[in-house]
């Protein structure tokens, strides 16, 4: 991980340096310093180069005379006036990217600007989120990177005027940096080193911030009945896990009944009997999306002593076809005595979710719960990479994700849900069918999902198929893994049940 520090924001004497700009290419007081300095260099340049200090566009300027900066990156944040925490995070992630040079280490200046949106420590805090998060890499396994390939800086400096306090802003978000890193390298890790023992081995190693672990075993989910998740997980050499996270924060509070996360956490998908088309089936090895965000996210709520009671259930299986894999046309009786017949085996996650979500109800009596799935391609047909499904029988609850999720920049939209949609997945031989068909194919996903909650409890569900893997880098998360879902469910807990 980029090594992060605070200072005063003084002009640095060597190494690269990032600087700050208003729109209409408008300096701070820094950059004044620095361009008088340099004889007007940085105002002909961004002349020359029309930069106007628009939202994330950024100016590199090289050979500056009369220093021994190796670089100088402008970075545009536009009318300081209009600035939010989203906006330095872009321009946080934005300096990553643009040093692309030999670079070991940098500074990010965060100018000063009359009548700024925020204050430079927020500023500084949230610039300093944005690079950590952008710099993330996953190249464990790469052993012939040439040098230009390799990440060369290794700290960022970020300046501003009052660096003890940005210090203090940043130190919760780093917590939360350390969630969203392990929810990407879980992601990132092929399925023959990460299944479902090995992943619940992770789980359990956040037991050293004080996180209550306990892991089930294929004998002890027989005993409760977990037909369901055992039925998905039975072609598989590797036997499956269901593992519950306890991060009590708030043991004084008179309502002590938690908030509730599940996740499903199919560590390889082939679909089974239903076998998946060969074509891009190497990215089903994040199929455990969903309980990857949910270690994260109870990495991050323990990591920076989150007051609030919060558990994580996450249902481990890998889905592979065999001689005693699971058939099309089986019935399995669900951990909440309900049938169904199975029509697709590729339609595991939700049997996985269904038993997950029963023990969670049954076992710690939540005061809401919230379960996040790689569930179904058809959510990305829909909303491409920009917005994960959401799906809930509250709308309270819903308004708190939504405003949680577009603080972050985690967007949720919602679906609707009703008997018509539910009405196909009803099954002439058994209680329900695991798949409605092609037509509305999240909505059916959810409403059998739905099936699982009781009644009067609010409940959400989020289909993160779409927005968990980026084909293209964005802003903050890079190509590849974006832990969607770490942040957001983040927020939703400080936003909704720490005490301010």
């Amino acid at each position: 991980m980029l090594k992060i520090a605070f200072a005063t924001n003084a002009l640095p004497s060597q190494n690269a340096l990032i600087l700050t700009i208003a729109s209409k290419g408008k300096l701070g007081e820094q950059g004044i310093k620095l361009d008088r300095k340099l004889g007007g260099a940085i105002t002909r340049a961004m002349k020359d180069a029309s930069f106007t200090g628009a939202k994330e566009q950024t100016l590199t300027l090289l050979s500056l005379p009369k220093t021994r900066l190796t670089r100088l990156v402008l970075i545009g944040i536009g009318d300081p006036a209009e600035a939010d925490a989203n906006l330095f995070v872009h321009a946080g992630a934005a300096a990553i990217t643009a040093l692309t040079g030999k670079d070991t280490s940098a500074v990010l200046l965060i100018d000063q600007f009359k009548n700024s949106g925020l204050t430079e420590p927020e500023a500084a805090a949230q610039a300093a989120m944005g690079a950590c998060l952008r710099s993330y890499r996953f190249d464990k396994y790469r052993t012939r990177q040439k040098p230009d390939q390799k990440q060369a800086l290794k700290s960022l400096t970020v300046a501003c005027a009052n660096p003890a306090a940005a210090k203090a802003l940043y130190a919760p978000l780093d917590k939360v940096a350390d969630g969203i890193y392990l929810a990407r390298d879980l992601v990132s890790e092929p399925g023959n080193v990460l299944y479902p023992e090995t992943l619940a081995q992770h789980a359990f190693a956040l037991t050293e911030l004080g996180v209550e672990v306990d892991i089930l075993d294929e004998v002890q989910m027989k005993k409760l009945g977990m037909g369901a998740l055992l039925g998905s997980a039975q072609g598989s050499v590797n036997p499956p896990r269901l593992v519950t996270l306890q991060w009590l924060g708030d043991k004084e509070s008179k309502n002590k009944s938690p908030v509730c996360f599940v996740g499903k956490g199919v560590t390889f998908d082939s679909g089974g009997i239903s076998l998946k088309d060969p074509a891009g089936m190497e990215d089903m090895k994040y199929d455990m999306a969903g309980a990857a965000v949910v270690i994260g996210v109870l990495k991050a709520l323990a990591g920076r002593k989150a007051k609030a009671n919060v558990v994580g259930v996450i249902g481990l299986i890998e889905n592979m076809p065999s001689g005693n894999a699971q058939r099309p046309g089986d019935i399995v009786t669900t951990a909440s005595k309900q049938t169904v017949e199975i029509i697709t085996t590729d339609a595991e996650g939700r049997m996985v979710l269904a038993d997950a979500l029963w023990y969670a109800q049954e076992n710690f009596k939540p005061r809401c719960v919230i379960d996040l799935a790689t569930l179904t391609g058809a959510i990305s047909i829909a909303l491409g990479q920009e917005y994960a499904g959401l799906f809930s029988n509250d709308d309270t609850l819903s308004d708190q994700l939504i405003k949680s999720g577009k603080s972050v920049e985690e967007n949720l939209w919602r679906f609707p849900m009703n008997d018509a949609y539910d009405k196909l997945l009803d099954s002439p031989i058994a209680d329900m069918k695991n798949s409605g068909g092609r037509d509305a194919g999240s909505i059916t996903g959810a409403q059998f999902l739905q099936r699982f909650v009781k009644k009067g409890l609010p409940w959400a569900h989020l289909d993160i198929a779409g927005v968990s893997w980026q084909g293209k880098g964005k802003s903050t998360p890079s190509k590849g893994p974006t832990a969607f879902g770490v942040r957001l469910l983040d927020r939703f807990v400080s936003d909704n049940f720490e005490e301010k």
